[in-house]
């Protein structure tokens, strides 16, 4: 027992954050069922390359639009409260897609099922926060990240798997089907959860410096003293969380031009199947899986800015790899390289998280990826303009987009050292 209660430390599980990495697994594994197949499954309901970059800048968008309400609503209404509301609204969105097979269903759901993911980011962030001390954040959340992986793997393989069995039509609603259940399922354990007291905000104070409590109270002070609004929050933010902010909106144009495209060029381009392509996933999210833990603990113990920059590289180094990748075996090792990028996404959180203040933490996260998201959605489109051309050109843009952020990271943040609270 000893050596459980130790583990449990050693991974920072609490019963908020233990109840949260199931509903992660049970809503993700459901999401995932289908959703990564969603651009082809686009693709033979008749959709084109704009509209498949249509559907991708919504996941964008609202994962921006949505993510301040999210923050907002978890501040105001309180964790539990707040996840199965989203919880409820996703199942709205899933069964209108299966209800009604069309790709404008897709793009009508997606304002509905892309609540559960987009909306509780926050959610997740402030659970961390207020359930473990600040030295643990890191581990806590790379024990998040690397459980997310888990659905991330098994929802592609079985949904490759049915769709491979029944084909793209029967093999998507069997997977909706079957994801209305998980996401039902998760709303029990949601419902378990505890509301976090004032002790929590208190520990996590004391575990800041002085001077970081001044600034932080200054910045309130010189914004609002009532209910802080949007403009208060961003204004709330450090230089190093600003500096973190436009090297990560970089890194993500690097990402969302080639995303939509990649299962594209997998299936139409590498001749691979829906259950080829799964296993290419497979693939990517045991490298992510394998990297979660000894990382976190060691940005913990060392510091977090090498390991994000590690990150931002293996972000640029993906799309480039995919212009040699024409079969199975040269694919996989791309999808390698795609796990890698997540070598230090737990330090990225981590650092956001050391730079918020605890009374707008929850806010502070929505604000952020509401900016980052808002400005990356046009990433989609461009990425379809790319695609249009040729793959090359589009994988080569990706590419550019990512080493202009790796070198914005390096300058203004490792370099003149603006995140000092990192370590």
């Amino acid at each position: 027992m000893n050596r459980l209660t130790k583990l449990a430390e050693f991974l920072a599980l609490r019963r908020n954050t233990s109840l949260l990495l199931v509903a992660l697994v049970l809503a993700g594994t459901g999401e995932r069922l289908w959703l990564g197949f969603a651009p082809k499954y686009l693709e033979t309901l008749g959709a084109g390359v704009f509209i498949i970059g249509l559907f991708d800048a919504l996941q964008t968008l609202l994962g921006a639009v949505y993510a301040y309400p999210g923050g907002w609503l978890t501040d105001r209404w309180g964790q539990r409260r707040s996840l199965l509301l989203f919880n409820g609204i996703s199942l709205g969105g899933y069964l209108l897609v299966l209800l009604w097979q069309h790709w404008i269903a897709l793009l009508l759901g997606a304002f509905l099922f892309l609540a559960w993911s987009a909306l509780s980011l926050p959610t997740t962030f402030s659970v961390v926060a207020t359930s473990l001390q600040r030295h643990q954040h890191t581990m806590g959340i790379g024990v998040q990240s690397l459980v997310r992986r888990v659905p991330m793997m098994l929802g592609p393989l079985v949904g490759g798997w049915l769709v491979t069995k029944f084909g793209w039509t029967d093999g998507v609603k069997f997977a909706l089907l079957l994801c209305l259940a998980l996401s039902s399922l998760t709303m029990v354990f949601q419902w378990f959860m505890f509301e976090p007291d004032d002790s929590s905000r208190r520990r996590d104070d004391e575990s800041r410096s002085k001077k970081e409590i001044r600034d932080s109270l200054r910045r309130l002070l010189q914004t609002e003293t009532v209910s802080p609004t949007f403009f208060t929050v961003v204004r709330s933010f450090t230089p190093a969380l600003r500096e973190l902010l436009v090297s990560d909106i970089l890194i993500r144009f690097c990402e969302r031009i080639q995303y939509a495209f990649v299962v594209l060029w997998a299936i139409d381009h590498g001749g691979l199947s829906a259950q080829q392509f799964s296993y290419l996933v497979a693939f990517e999210m045991i490298t992510a899986m394998v990297c979660y833990i000894p990382v976190a603990h060691l940005a913990d113990k060392y510091g977090r800015r090498p390991f994000v920059l590690a990150t931002f590289v293996f972000f640029t180094l993906f799309p480039l790899s995919l212009i040699w990748a024409h079969n199975f075996g040269w694919l996989a090792l791309a999808f390698i390289v795609r796990g890698l990028k997540e070598f230090g996404e737990p330090a990225r959180k981590a650092l956001i998280i050391g730079e918020a203040a605890p009374e707008l933490r929850a806010r502070t996260y929505g604000a952020y990826y509401l900016i980052r998201d808002c400005v990356v959605t046009s990433g989609s489109f461009l990425g379809a303009w790319l695609w249009w051309i040729s793959p090359r050109a589009n994988f080569i843009g990706a590419a550019v987009c990512g080493g202009l952020g790796t070198v914005w990271f390096w300058w203004f943040v490792i370099r003149r050292g603006r995140d000092a609270t990192a370590r």
